[in-house]
């Protein structure tokens, strides 16, 4: 069942690929189904705040008719940044699946532990390494493939 939802933010990190964005995907799921999805467009958006996390949060409240997602789970193909970590400590999701470690940004297991901060109002339970080598392969191959451009522009 968790490769099935994170398979489905696979999907939507390579619509975000597709579109020259960083491929990262996210879904929401409350009971089995999934209510919110969403992909990096910060670059499409021209909006900072366009994460895959924000977005999936985002038409998870509108599907469900509010802001708290208490019995709701994320899966997202990449660790969580501060932003989004927040985010999803806000709308009270119950559980976090994470594809693979960010290790330079990510803010739930690597440098910072925001979702399990006891101090905090509310505490997400993760879980990481669904699908962990799909998950970095579709990001090692898009920024290989923007170095080679850059290269190239450069040349």
């Amino acid at each position: 069942m968790h490769e099935q939802f994170m398979q489905e933010a696979l999907r939507l990190a390579r619509m975000a690929y597709d579109a020259g964005e960083v491929p990262v995907g996210a879904v929401v799921v409350k009971d089995g189904q999934i209510v919110g999805r969403g992909f990096n467009s910060t670059e499409t958006d021209k909006d900072p705040t366009s994460h895959a996390e924000i977005k999936a949060i985002r038409e998870a409240a509108q599907t469900l008719g509010g802001w708290r997602l208490s019995g709701c789970s994320m899966y997202v193909t990449l660790e969580p940044c501060s932003m989004c970590a927040g985010a999803i400590v806000l709308a009270r999701l119950d559980d976090l699946y994470i594809g693979t470690l960010d290790p330079k940004s990510g803010a739930c297991l690597s440098l910072a532990s925001i979702p399990s901060d006891d101090r905090l109002n509310h505490q997400v339970e993760l879980h990481a390494g669904i699908l962990q080598q799909e998950c970095s392969a579709i990001l090692k191959e898009f920024f290989r493939e923007l170095r080679n451009k850059n290269t190239k522009a450069e040349e």
